[in-house]
């Protein structure tokens, strides 16, 4: 951990820094062409909407009550010159269900500072992270409050349940510093459990764990190097892994200009590590993995031989020539297989086709599993160069794999699972997300029945508007 010394260098450094690299993005040049991230179908919206009036097709299912909730950038007034994907002002999106209608689709902009000014509105309250007020990356809901959250820096941001922002809340100021936009839910104990990095500490990651009460119950750091973005992690009964791979904090970067100072790094050791849930720094053992970057695990348990299991999209690298977004080739579906005798990563294939997003049960979090959906991807890997129209449902207990495809032109984002109810079997229920569809510049709100994969859907909610891509969402029931 930094001595104090090293503390105070840090804040009277941080600041001279942040004002060479304010004053060297001012004078960058927008590139050549349209900006991938902020046009076609990554067009920003313009306007908050409320719509009371949706149709819908197919039948709502009446056991759903609650909000689908999805959040990504919106940029108001992007940079060109240095506009990152991962950087732009938070918007929400949102479907109110209940008694087998849809009775409104929402969309707000998460009040950063930025934002309320630009609104010509006072700021939000509540506490601030210097480094960034801005959440942009999930949505959730936990300990009877919506959540936005984001990683590397900033608070998490309550919303109410028209999606207003009710207070940017570090968790009822027990938060230290900053948070992730990862955490997840141990559906054994009701806690939540988070790898957190901040982007100027670069030796420092923590531990973090939510109790139920919403308050910060454990903040353990861990020792790292170079500055890891560890976008997220997993659990298991005993571990919590952590996912310290090369995409690394970049000065240079930063000194430059670029509002998103990370890169791939080849000098830096790929590693995961096991941490006991109540462990300390010195009891992590880290394990060798091949170099390759991972945003998202689906899920990680344990074997009877003493093994952890984890299943991952697996990019080949990230961040290593583009400065507006992901840029890696390919993406398979990949199970690791951590020997912590060993001190060993054991990676296999499982889909070599290119796919994100990946979402199990979550009730079986921790726990040996059976099913996995993700999102395909483009052939050749690139955000920006449009989307694939296809899901995936794995079967990792068969070794199966099941398509539904959307048609031309129609790309879904990440689709969530929601159980059928409480006591329905793993995977007996519906997923849910948005699909864009390009020939009308419209979305649908749709719901499939996770047993009927490659069936028609359950049902679909029209939005007569293209919302834009983002990233995570989650089903929060009333």
């Amino acid at each position: 951990m930094a001595s104090a010394v090293e503390t105070l260098i840090r804040k009277a450094v941080t600041p001279a820094i942040l004002k060479v690299a304010e004053f060297n993005r001012d004078r960058m040049e927008a590139p050549n062409g349209p900006h991938p991230f902020v046009t076609g179908p990554h067009t920003p919206m313009t306007e908050e909407k409320t719509l009371e009036t949706l149709t819908v097709t197919g039948n709502i299912p009446v056991q759903l009550d609650g909000r689908y909730l999805r959040i990504g950038p919106n940029p108001m007034k992007p940079n060109l010159a240095n506009h990152h994907w991962f950087i732009g002002d938070g918007m929400v999106h949102g479907v109110r269900i209940k008694d087998g209608k849809a009775l409104w689709y929402k969309n707000r902009w998460l009040r950063s500072n930025a934002v309320s000014a630009e609104l010509g509105e006072p700021p939000a309250p509540g506490a601030r992270n210097p480094l960034t007020d801005n959440a942009n990356t999930n949505v959730m809901g936990y300990a009877g409050k919506i959540w936005g959250l984001v990683e590397a820096g900033g608070f998490p941001v309550e919303l109410g349940p028209d999606l207003e922002t009710v207070a940017h809340n570090p968790f009822e100021n027990t938060l230290s510093t900053s948070f992730t936009a990862h955490p997840h839910l141990d559906p054994e104990t009701g806690e939540l459990h988070a790898i957190c990095y901040s982007g100027p500490d670069q030796n420092i990651i923590r531990h973090v764990v939510i109790g139920k009460d919403g308050r910060v119950r454990r903040e353990e750091p861990i020792r790292v190097k170079h500055g890891p973005m560890i976008h997220d992690c997993m659990i298991t009964a005993n571990y919590v892994i952590i996912l310290d791979l090369p995409i690394t904090f970049s000065m240079k970067l930063l000194l430059a200009g670029h509002a998103f100072p990370y890169a791939w790094n080849p000098a830096h050791e790929a590693r995961v590590g096991l941490l006991p849930r109540e462990g300390k720094d010195a009891d992590v053992i880290w394990c060798k993995v091949d170099p390759c970057a991972v945003f998202h695990p689906a899920n990680a348990y344990e074997t009877p031989d003493g093994k952890v299991i984890m299943d991952v999209c697996a990019h080949d690298t990230m961040f290593a020539t583009s400065r507006v977004g992901p840029d890696s080739k390919s993406c398979p579906l990949e199970r690791w297989t951590i020997d912590e005798v060993a001190q060993t990563v054991d990676r296999k294939v499982v889909d070599a086709e290119s796919q994100e997003f990946p979402r199990p049960d979550e009730r079986f979090i921790g726990k040996p599993y059976r099913y996995a959906f993700t999102t395909a991807l483009p052939k050749d890997y690139l955000f920006q160069h449009g989307a694939d129209t296809r899901l995936f449902r794995h079967d990792l207990q068969d070794g199966t794999r099941q398509v539904h495809d959307f048609g031309p032109e129609r790309h879904p984002g990440e689709f969530v699972f929601v159980p059928r109810n409480v006591n329905a079997q793993e995977g007996d229920g519906w997923l849910m997300g948005f699909v864009i569809n390009m020939a009308n510049e419209t979305t649908d709100y749709v719901i499939l029945d996770a047993m009927d994969f490659e069936g028609a859907p359950v049902a679909s909610v029209h939005i007569p508007h293209r919302v834009p891509p983002g990233f995570h969402g989650n089903w929060v029931a009333a």
